[in-house]
């Protein structure tokens, strides 16, 4: 009898077992995976943003990417965090080692978070998934997001620089469109031709350009302000020194007469360049209207130095994964599919300001028509494969964590010298002495 009841038992145990093995195979077999999103709320432009919903890009993005991946689901971190107020919020958060398990780097904070660990080398995820080729990407968009030759981050996304050209002062001074592969030299004989008392007072009203920063002078001509590790400052090299005694000569042609925006606005300078989200808003409805309706103008591409190219700086909107998050590889899936998903690319010019990092998005005849879209009724004024073009040639500027006050320093010393009577080269020498103190 007790056999039995010992035979009973142990089938009782071994039915309960299996039961309870059951439940919890069926629950991890319908559990979700959750993945937290970091990103801040509004525009990454800094300019106009013609969007009512500032998350469309990643709201679609989620929605397409858990129709594929039904186990995983994405929420956002936080909703609503101001652009300037997301490092202060991201940081804390690492801190409190709860930062998000993908999340979106400033560049400022990118050498950062890179150099303390916290964001996850994606070169061996890159590496081992088939179905991802990163040379599909620009390169000097790729470049964005390495620190001392380690990919940290992705771009979703990317803004060039361009020359806005006001059409219809050239055409009223006999002077053809520049062109592509236009030098400073072209540019600086429009300039003064251009740069002219027109009502006969005395004053000059008429100018050659305005926003022709010494920064786009350094950056035309090819060169570097710091190395790579922010150690170092590089202000004495001499093609930096030509870069800036170039832009004095341009601001030289008005003759102490201060250029505005304003000025370029009302039709009374020729060039004035302007980050592509700029572009894309005031070419826009109801922005076009607004603001240059009164001539005619076109984007090229900038005038380059002898030792440069026909670029400027290029800045990324970088995406990472936390080097602690839990979900390594769904976290790579979810990154991979917004930077590399063909529609999700696409839906950065369709609901954004910038530029697809993915070269066959950006240089498709479907960008064209998304371009088109705001201004039917005109052609469309830049070309996405010269637009491609630009982006490979831009500099990719080093980004660490005393980049802004640097610059703010460098800055400083470069208007007096611009403005001013300023020996460029002690001035330069007196800077990088500066900056190399204060680096280290």
């Amino acid at each position: 009898m007790h056999k039995i009841k010992g035979i009973v038992a142990e089938i009782v145990f071994i039915v309960v077992t299996l039961i309870i093995i059951g439940i919890i195979g069926h629950y991890k077999k319908n559990q979700y995976i959750v993945l937290e999103f970091g990103i801040f709320s509004g525009n990454a432009y800094d300019v106009p943003n013609t969007n009512v919903n500032s998350y469309q890009i990643v709201d679609e993005a989620i929605e397409e990417f858990q129709k594929l991946h039904p186990k995983i689901k994405i929420k956002y971190s936080r909703v609503g965090t101001l652009k300037n107020d997301y490092p202060e919020w991201l940081s804390g958060k690492i801190i409190e080692g709860k930062e998000p398990d993908i999340f979106v780097v400033q560049e400022g904070d990118f050498n950062t978070f890179a150099s303390i660990g916290i964001m996850k080398d994606l070169g061996p995820l890159i590496s081992k998934d088939k179905n991802f080729d990163i040379h599909r990407m620009y390169d000097n968009a790729i470049r964005s997001g390495q620190l001392d030759g380690i990919q940290y981050a992705l771009p979703r996304e990317v803004e060039p620089t361009l020359m806005f050209v006001n059409k219809t002062l050239l055409k009223k001074e006999n002077i053809e469109m520049p062109k592509n592969d236009w030098t400073w030299e072209d540019f600086y004989e429009i300039c003064k031709r251009v740069t002219k008392d027109t009502d006969g007072d005395g004053k000059i009203d008429q100018f050659g350009t305005v926003d022709f920063t010494w920064e786009d002078g350094v950056y035309t001509n090819g060169q570097q302000l710091f190395t790579k590790d922010g150690k170092r400052a590089l202000f004495t090299q001499p093609e930096v020194l030509k870069a800036i005694q170039f832009v004095k000569e341009i601001n030289a042609l008005n003759q102490n007469m201060k250029v505005t925006i304003d000025d370029f606005d009302k039709g009374k300078v020729a060039f004035r360049p302007f980050p592509f989200s700029w572009y894309r808003v005031y070419k826009s409805y109801p922005y076009r209207v607004i603001r240059y309706d009164d001539f005619e103008w076109e984007c090229v591409k900038l005038p380059k130095g002898p030792n440069g190219n026909n670029a400027s700086e290029l800045h990324s909107f970088l995406i990472g994964i936390s080097s602690r998050t839990k979900h390594e590889k769904e976290a790579w899936e979810f990154l991979k599919f917004m930077v590399y998903h063909p529609q999700s690319q696409m839906n950065v010019f369709k609901y954004s300001q910038g530029v697809p990092a993915l070269r066959e998005v950006t240089e498709s005849k479907d960008a064209d028509e998304e371009l088109r879209r705001y201004n039917p009724d005109e052609e469309i004024s830049v070309d996405t494969r010269v637009l491609g073009e630009v982006i490979e040639q831009s500099i990719v500027t080093p980004r660490f964590h005393k980049y802004e006050k640097a610059m703010d320093m460098a800055d400083k010393a470069i208007y007096q010298i611009i403005n001013g009577e300023d020996d460029i080269e002690k001035t330069l020498e007196k800077l990088n002495e500066d900056l190399n103190e204060f680096l280290n």
